[in-house]
């Protein structure tokens, strides 16, 4: 499932990123890797970015990015 199609309040763990080295690297250093559990914050499926919590940090990202990740629930 894409983090894209989670709505607020559900988590999930990243089990694959797609995308190439630099768009991967940007994610890194968002602290957004494979294995890690993430709990939706805000997410709209009419649109709008999607904020996320990693780590006790939260992170917003456009929707683009965020249907290049996918998770397990």
């Amino acid at each position: 499932m894409k983090l894209s199609d989670l709505i607020a309040g559900n988590t999930g763990k990243i089990i694959r990123i797609i995308g190439g080295k630099g768009f991967r690297q940007k994610l890194a250093v968002m602290g957004i890797k494979e294995g890690l559990e993430v709990r939706i914050i805000k997410s709209s499926l009419s649109g709008g970015p999607v904020v996320i919590e990693v780590e006790r940090n939260s992170i917003a990202m456009g929707r683009g990015m965020a249907q290049k990740i996918y998770v397990e629930s």
